[in-house]
Protein backbone atom coordinates (compact mmCIF):
# COMPACT_ATOMS: atom_id res chain seq x y z
CA UNK A 1 0.00 0.00 0.00
CA UNK A 2 3.23 2.21 0.16
CA UNK A 3 2.33 3.37 -3.36
CA UNK A 4 -0.87 4.75 -2.49
CA UNK A 5 0.18 7.23 0.18
CA UNK A 6 2.16 10.38 -0.91
CA UNK A 7 1.97 12.11 2.19
CA UNK A 8 2.33 11.41 5.78
CA UNK A 9 1.46 14.53 8.52
CA UNK A 10 2.46 14.38 12.27
CA UNK A 11 1.38 16.05 14.97
CA UNK A 12 3.98 16.82 17.36
CA UNK A 13 2.25 17.47 20.94
CA UNK A 14 0.93 15.02 22.30
CA UNK A 15 2.25 12.65 19.51
CA UNK A 16 5.80 12.67 19.14
CA UNK A 17 6.57 14.13 22.57
CA UNK A 18 4.56 16.12 25.31
CA UNK A 19 2.12 18.98 24.79
CA UNK A 20 4.68 22.68 24.73
CA UNK A 21 2.38 24.80 26.44
CA UNK A 22 -1.17 23.03 27.54
CA UNK A 23 -3.23 22.97 30.47
CA UNK A 24 -1.09 20.76 32.22
CA UNK A 25 2.15 22.84 31.17
CA UNK A 26 0.33 26.04 32.43
CA UNK A 27 -0.67 24.46 35.75
CA UNK A 28 3.04 23.52 36.78
CA UNK A 29 4.12 26.90 35.98
CA UNK A 30 1.18 28.31 37.79
CA UNK A 31 1.97 26.43 40.89
CA UNK A 32 5.90 26.99 40.67
CA UNK A 33 5.56 30.81 40.01
CA UNK A 34 2.56 31.48 42.47
CA UNK A 35 0.90 33.16 39.53
CA UNK A 36 -3.06 34.02 40.67
CA UNK A 37 -4.61 31.33 38.07
CA UNK A 38 -7.67 32.63 37.16
CA UNK A 39 -6.07 35.87 35.79
CA UNK A 40 -3.73 34.12 34.37
CA UNK A 41 -6.28 31.61 32.41
CA UNK A 42 -8.30 34.46 30.99
CA UNK A 43 -5.61 36.57 29.71
CA UNK A 44 -3.96 33.28 28.39
CA UNK A 45 -6.61 32.64 26.31
CA UNK A 46 -7.76 35.92 25.33
CA UNK A 47 -3.99 35.69 23.40
CA UNK A 48 -3.06 32.37 22.69
CA UNK A 49 -4.58 32.77 18.77
CA UNK A 50 -2.25 35.50 18.23
CA UNK A 51 0.27 33.94 19.75
CA UNK A 52 0.02 30.16 17.67
CA UNK A 53 -1.12 31.63 14.67
CA UNK A 54 2.28 33.91 15.06
CA UNK A 55 0.47 37.06 15.16
CA UNK A 56 2.32 38.15 18.28
CA UNK A 57 5.83 37.14 19.62
CA UNK A 58 6.49 34.71 22.92
CA UNK A 59 7.99 37.46 25.03
CA UNK A 60 4.56 39.68 23.47
CA UNK A 61 2.29 37.14 24.86
CA UNK A 62 4.21 36.85 28.34
CA UNK A 63 4.09 40.98 28.44
CA UNK A 64 0.15 40.39 28.46
CA UNK A 65 -0.07 36.88 30.90
CA UNK A 66 2.83 36.83 33.16
CA UNK A 67 4.28 40.40 33.60
CA UNK A 68 1.36 42.30 33.40
CA UNK A 69 2.51 43.43 36.79
CA UNK A 70 5.63 42.93 38.63
CA UNK A 71 6.71 39.30 39.31
CA UNK A 72 9.72 38.33 41.75
CA UNK A 73 10.92 36.15 39.05
CA UNK A 74 12.90 37.18 35.72
CA UNK A 75 11.81 36.50 31.90
CA UNK A 76 14.08 34.50 31.52
CA UNK A 77 13.53 31.93 34.35
CA UNK A 78 9.67 31.60 33.59
CA UNK A 79 10.76 30.60 29.58
CA UNK A 80 13.66 28.44 30.62
CA UNK A 81 10.26 26.42 32.55
CA UNK A 82 8.04 26.84 29.75
CA UNK A 83 11.01 24.90 27.56
CA UNK A 84 11.69 22.67 29.93
CA UNK A 85 8.28 20.96 30.05
CA UNK A 86 8.58 19.78 26.34
CA UNK A 87 9.51 16.05 26.86
CA UNK A 88 10.11 14.28 23.36
CA UNK A 89 8.92 10.70 23.51
CA UNK A 90 11.52 8.63 21.49
CA UNK A 91 9.38 5.15 20.62
CA UNK A 92 6.75 7.53 18.75
CA UNK A 93 10.01 9.61 17.61
CA UNK A 94 11.40 6.22 16.12
CA UNK A 95 8.04 4.84 14.42
CA UNK A 96 8.46 8.70 12.37
CA UNK A 97 12.09 7.77 11.95
CA UNK A 98 11.45 4.82 10.37
CA UNK A 99 8.58 5.84 8.11
CA UNK A 100 10.86 8.65 7.24
CA UNK A 101 13.04 5.55 5.75
CA UNK A 102 10.56 4.51 3.55
CA UNK A 103 10.74 7.50 1.35
CA UNK A 104 7.10 8.66 1.87
CA UNK A 105 6.88 12.47 1.72
CA UNK A 106 6.91 13.36 5.61
CA UNK A 107 5.79 16.75 7.46
CA UNK A 108 4.55 18.02 11.00
CA UNK A 109 1.40 19.60 11.06
CA UNK A 110 0.81 21.63 14.82
CA UNK A 111 -0.16 24.17 16.54
CA UNK A 112 2.39 26.34 18.49
CA UNK A 113 3.99 29.44 19.12
CA UNK A 114 7.27 30.02 17.27
CA UNK A 115 9.84 30.03 19.62
CA UNK A 116 8.41 27.12 21.36
CA UNK A 117 8.57 25.03 18.09
CA UNK A 118 12.02 25.81 16.95
CA UNK A 119 13.17 24.82 20.52
CA UNK A 120 10.86 21.25 20.00
CA UNK A 121 11.84 20.71 16.55
CA UNK A 122 15.48 20.91 17.96
CA UNK A 123 15.21 18.72 21.53
CA UNK A 124 13.21 16.33 19.83
CA UNK A 125 15.69 15.31 17.23
CA UNK A 126 12.95 16.43 13.88
CA UNK A 127 15.08 17.85 11.90
CA UNK A 128 16.60 14.68 10.09
CA UNK A 129 13.33 13.32 10.21
CA UNK A 130 10.88 15.82 8.98
CA UNK A 131 12.04 17.97 5.89
CA UNK A 132 8.78 20.23 6.42
CA UNK A 133 6.70 21.85 8.99
CA UNK A 134 3.46 23.19 8.95
CA UNK A 135 3.20 24.62 12.17
CA UNK A 136 0.39 27.23 13.05
CA UNK A 137 2.83 30.32 13.92
CA UNK A 138 4.25 29.73 10.68
CA UNK A 139 0.92 29.74 8.40
CA UNK A 140 -1.25 31.72 10.14
CA UNK A 141 -4.06 29.73 11.03
CA UNK A 142 -4.27 26.71 13.24
CA UNK A 143 -6.11 23.43 13.76
CA UNK A 144 -8.92 22.68 13.69
CA UNK A 145 -10.17 25.37 11.25
CA UNK A 146 -10.37 23.56 7.61
CA UNK A 147 -8.24 26.16 6.45
CA UNK A 148 -5.35 24.83 7.49
CA UNK A 149 -5.36 21.59 6.16
CA UNK A 150 -6.61 23.74 2.86
CA UNK A 151 -3.42 25.66 3.12
CA UNK A 152 -1.22 22.29 3.36
CA UNK A 153 -2.40 20.68 0.25
CA UNK A 154 -2.00 23.63 -2.04
CA UNK A 155 1.75 23.99 -1.10
CA UNK A 156 2.73 20.10 -0.98
CA UNK A 157 -0.22 19.71 -4.31
CA UNK A 158 -0.47 16.08 -2.30
CA UNK A 159 -3.92 14.79 -2.62
CA UNK A 160 -5.91 14.58 0.26
CA UNK A 161 -6.96 10.76 0.11
CA UNK A 162 -3.00 9.88 -0.81
CA UNK A 163 -2.66 11.52 2.65
CA UNK A 164 -2.56 9.91 5.98
CA UNK A 165 -2.47 12.18 9.58
CA UNK A 166 -1.69 11.21 13.16
CA UNK A 167 -3.51 13.76 15.63
CA UNK A 168 -3.95 12.60 19.62
CA UNK A 169 -7.14 15.06 19.08
CA UNK A 170 -10.33 13.96 17.72
CA UNK A 171 -11.54 17.46 17.14
CA UNK A 172 -8.41 17.93 14.83
CA UNK A 173 -8.83 14.54 12.79
CA UNK A 174 -12.36 15.57 11.79
CA UNK A 175 -11.77 18.59 9.48
CA UNK A 176 -9.19 16.21 7.54
CA UNK A 177 -11.63 13.03 7.74
CA UNK A 178 -14.04 15.06 5.67
CA UNK A 179 -11.07 16.17 3.15
CA UNK A 180 -10.60 12.33 2.33
CA UNK A 181 -7.35 11.96 4.46
CA UNK A 182 -6.96 9.03 6.18
CA UNK A 183 -6.62 10.33 9.89
CA UNK A 184 -5.33 7.96 12.68
CA UNK A 185 -6.04 9.25 16.72
CA UNK A 186 -2.66 8.24 18.32
CA UNK A 187 -2.55 6.28 22.01
CA UNK A 188 0.46 4.82 21.69
CA UNK A 189 3.71 3.90 20.08
CA UNK A 190 3.19 0.46 19.34
CA UNK A 191 -0.04 0.96 18.24
CA UNK A 192 0.76 3.35 15.96
CA UNK A 193 3.26 1.09 14.34
CA UNK A 194 1.12 -1.65 13.95
CA UNK A 195 -1.03 0.84 11.85
CA UNK A 196 1.33 2.04 9.99
CA UNK A 197 2.47 -1.53 9.25
CA UNK A 198 -0.52 -2.35 7.81
CA UNK A 199 -0.23 0.49 5.12
CA UNK A 200 2.85 -0.95 4.58
CA UNK A 201 5.24 1.85 5.70
CA UNK A 202 7.53 0.17 8.23
CA UNK A 203 8.48 -3.36 9.07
Amino acid sequence: MTRDIELVLFDIGGVLGSNGWDREQRAAAIARFGIDAEDFQYRHEETVGALEAGQISLDEYLDVTVFCTPQTFSRDEFKQFMFAQSVPWPDSIAVARDISASGVRMATLNNESEALNCYRIQHFGLGPIFPTFFSSCWLGVRKPTRKIYERVFGMTQAKAERTVFVDDRAQNLAPAAELGVKTILFDNADGLRRTFRSLGLVG
